[in-house]
């Protein structure tokens, strides 16, 4: 048998360590993530759970119903019994294991290209699952299973599989955290991307007072007409296109699994996920006074500003689902934003949720009367790098290099990665989870210092790569 430890030296954990990623399981599907190891991952999770049923649902991806299925028979084989919801949002996987108080596992990639597939992990309550809380010890298990070392009790392998429509439900839950009455009858565009916003969507807007045009509506794992990836620039011209064609009020831009959106205003400008933090934390702190609000340390620093002047609590956290769900719980915080497009709602059971977070922004614009291209200037107040990536052998010895740098000069954090804050701008580098890449985030009062201290940060990375 080969010996099967965390440090990866056995052919099988080489295997797992390439697609057990710090928050969920993705690789190409079926040559790296295939269905031996769904099935796997099934037993595994199941175990891992003790609960007697999970729920488990799926997006659009072509091998999205052969990966469920054998999950669903690893999970079975384990004694546990599944609640399948079929077609599912993220956020709805997340809502099914709230409302049901199961956990849950739903097969996505994501934003990532057709040829891939994951799987997302949570807890009953829709509780976390990342490499600090459980993936690992999943892992081992998987290992374990794959390799013959797992004995199944086939007395314990009597199950109940049943079918679960909750799609009714979740959009009855996201429109819950709006006024319905206060909604005023706006023209918006949504593109889905042929990703599962094609699904919910429609279902949460039917009984709603907008016009509606949605793009890409068909559920497509081939994503044949742009990749489902928002928070790429190129993936926002069909939208910004349509806003100005049909003179909408705002356009949504959902990700392939439809729990982040990013907006553009009805200008077809583009919001960045800090501005619509700051437009959101505002709406909710109007509802629920003097709550804590979190942010993520890589957003503007427009967002704590306006979270205290709206009699909110700002708290800063590291980056990461499982990061900010485990603050949420801790503090108590009504909500959370992040500046990938995430936002984290307590009454969602502090899961992150794409179409809520649209919904609240067209209550806002219902509520001003005005267009969203005057709503945001009060929170635009700097101007931001953007996400910077530079490809380094060691993303650790490079940020040693640059701590070393500017020691002295300036606060820093290493609370995720390096911030070095010089209180006029600012810059956080961090190490990918996944590729030997550096990402650095900088913001400064202007564009042309952003332009100025961007250069200046570059020409560190690159001094300290070259000192190899």
């Amino acid at each position: 048998m080969n010996d099967v430890n965390l440090g990866g030296t056995s052919p099988t954990m080489e295997r797992l360590n390439k697609i057990f990623k710090a928050y969920d399981i993705r690789g190409l599907a079926p040559q790296e993530l295939n269905f031996e190891i769904a099935e796997a991952v099934g037993y595994a999770f199941a175990v891992f759970t003790g609960s007697d049923r999970i729920v488990v649902g799926r997006d659009m991806r072509p091998t999205g119903v052969a990966m469920e299925e054998a999950f669903i028979k690893g999970a079975n084989r384990a004694g546990v019994s599944v609640d399948k919801i079929g077609l599912c949002s993220t956020d709805m996987l997340y809502f099914a294991s709230g409302h049901l108080n199961q956990p849950g596992a739903t097969f996505t990639a994501s934003h990532n290209p057709a040829a891939y597939n994951g799987i997302k992990l949570c807890l009953a309550g829709a509780a976390p699952v990342g490499e600090e809380t459980g993936l690992l010890e999943i892992k081992e298990t998987v290992a374990k299973y794959l390799d013959g070392e797992v004995a199944f009790d086939e007395a314990r392998s009597n199950f109940d599989n049943r079918e679960v429509d909750l799609l009714d439900k979740f959009a009855d839950h996201v429109r819950s955290f709006v006024d319905l009455d206060s909604l005023k009858p706006l023209k918006v565009v949504a593109d889905t991307a042929n990703g599962m916003g094609g699904y919910v969507a429609p279902a949460v807007f039917a009984a709603l007072p907008f016009e509606i045009t949605i793009l890409f509506p068909e559920l497509d794992g081939n994503f044949p007409n742009h990749p489902a990836d928002p928070i790429q620039p190129e993936n926002l011209q069909d939208l910004k296109s349509a806003v100005l064609a049909s003179g909408a009020d705002v356009g949504l831009a959902f990700d392939g699994d439809a729990d982040r959106v990013f907006l553009v205003d009805n200008n077809a400008a583009p919001l960045s996920g800090s501005l619509t933090t700051s437009i959101v934390a505002k709406a909710m702190l109007e509802r629920s006074p003097n709550s804590v609000i979190l942010h993520n340390l890589i957003c503007s620093k427009a967002v704590p500003e306006i979270i205290r002047e709206n009699g909110g609590t700002p708290i800063v956290t590291r980056v990461g689902h499982s990061f900010i769900k485990a603050v949420m719980a801790e503090e108590g915080a009504l909500f959370g934003g992040e500046h990938s497009g995430h936002y984290y709602f307590r009454d969602n059971f502090r899961a992150d949720s794409g179409i809520i977070a649209a919904l609240i922004i067209l209550e806002q614009i219902s509520k001003a009367g005005i267009p969203l291209s005057e709503i945001r200037k009060p929170f635009e107040r700097y101007s931001a790098s953007g996400e910077v990536n530079t490809r380094v052998n060691d993303a650790l010895n490079v940020i040693a290099f640059i701590k070393n740098a500017y020691d002295g000069r300036a606060k820093m954090s290493e609370m995720d990665g390096l911030t070095v804050d010089f209180g006029d701008w600012w810059f956080n580098v961090r190490p990918s989870n996944t590729e030997p890449l550096l990402r650095l985030n900088l913001e400064a009062k202007s564009p042309e210092e952003v332009a100025n201290k961007l250069a200046e940060v570059v020409a560190v990375i690159s001094k300290a790569e070259s000192k190899g």
